[in-house]
């Protein structure tokens, strides 16, 4: 991070996976979390702390899984059920990420693939 004063700032993320398996979840929480740190120009000691929460239909694995391959190893992380709304997006993985970020930097919050959807005032 450069000398800069910085600001604890909070980053949103969702992305969909396409099936209910340990891979897909790990390979869609990986792309998620590589996509926030690039467009947020991150180092690892930025970050403070991730939640993650999955939709009801995605039990067969903890998004920090992938997390953790990524070096997040020191990182308070925690996974949740997200609220089984009637309707919801099915197979999506959200996540709030704690970072510093210099003062004058905005925060780019990602949606990717079907999750996209939910944040359509958002640029790309």
């Amino acid at each position: 991070m450069t000398d800069h004063p910085a600001r604890l700032r909070a980053i949103r993320g969702a992305i969909t996976v396409g099936a209910d398996t340990s891979e897909e979840i790990c390979a869609g929480t990986a792309e998620l979390l590589s996509a926030i740190v690039e467009r947020n120009q991150l180092d690892v000691d930025d970050i403070v702390s991730i939640v993650f929460s999955a939709t009801p239909d995605l039990r067969a694995d903890f998004p920090a899984v992938a997390a953790r391959r990524l070096g997040l190893a020191h990182t308070p992380l925690l996974c949740c059920q997200e609220i089984a709304v009637e309707g919801a997006m099915a197979r999506c993985l959200r996540v709030l990420m704690h970072v510093y970020l210099p003062a004058a930097r905005a925060a780019h919050h990602v949606y990717l693939r079907e999750a996209r959807q939910l944040r359509l005032d958002l640029p790309e």
